[in-house]
């Protein structure tokens, strides 16, 4: 439909610039569409016709572009027995909450919901767009890091599943419960500079498996940790803390 959009504004565009070099108006005499492209093409006209067609085929480009990422995003189903926790479309779930001492195993309680919306900020800064959760944090804001996390706590045990892109150097987080994981560009930023499977700058993998009160979080199949200690229950966040940080397809599944 978008790049239907733009058929009506191209026909015109041929017309104008038939009639700007002497030609009649082929489409007000109903002649085809051929013969109208026979009159700009013709010898001499070639070079005037390259830049309109030239910018509506970027036009046409962009709008496939984001057709295709919007589509995969809409195809984007959890696995069986897995419930999505990122609708891809909002931050419907998700939430700010009070800041904590870390030693505290409260995780705040909630202070804003973000239902129906597509960006939040507090210290960091959280836009939703194609299916992804990007975590921005503005180079001039305080060290107070900015931290988004689910409405919904979790006591019992679980699988964690989530995808991330970081930028260069990018320093973020994830919040399993409280204690927090982190999630950077491993092998500039550390501190797992040691992996063989991470990816820069492209997507990669975490799958955390609660058990026990303890989380053991792998990165595309390598260990990061292997037994973080965990309060009893809490949400999943994620943090702003350095450069841009890409979240998609989070997804848990609660083990009885």
């Amino acid at each position: 439909k978008a790049v239907a959009a733009f058929v009506p504004h191209f026909a015109t565009a041929l017309q104008i610039r038939a009639i700007a070099h002497g030609a009649a108006a082929p489409f007000a005499k109903k002649r085809s569409y051929a013969r109208s492209f026979v009159l700009l093409f013709s010898a001499g006209q070639k070079k005037t016709v390259v830049n309109p067609i030239f910018i509506l085929m970027k036009h046409i480009a962009l709008l496939f572009a984001l057709a295709v990422s919007t589509l995969h995003a809409e195809d984007w189903q959890p696995e069986a027995g897995f419930t999505s926790l990122f609708n891809g479309k909002d931050l419907t779930g998700w939430c700010f909450r009070e800041k904590t001492k870390k030693d505290d195993p409260n995780p705040g309680a909630i202070t804003a919901k973000h239902d129906g919306k597509t960006e939040a900020a507090d210290a960091g800064r959280y836009i939703v767009k194609d299916g992804v959760i990007a975590v921005t944090f503005p180079t001039e804001a305080d060290k107070l890091t900015g931290q988004l996390y689910t409405q919904a706590e979790f006591p019992k045990e679980f699988i964690l599943k989530l995808e991330f892109r970081a930028s260069v150097n990018a320093d973020s987080g994830v919040f399993i419960r409280k204690p927090q994981l982190q999630c950077r560009d491993y092998l500039v930023a550390g501190p797992y500079k040691e992996l063989k499977k991470y990816k820069p700058q492209e997507w990669n993998q975490i799958i955390v498996e609660v058990k026990n009160g303890f989380a053991h979080a792998t990165c595309n199949g390598e260990d990061l940790e292997l037994a973080i200690p965990l309060p009893a229950t809490g949400p999943i966040g994620l943090e702003g803390d350095r450069g841009v940080m890409e979240y998609r397809h989070i997804q848990i599944k609660e083990v009885p």
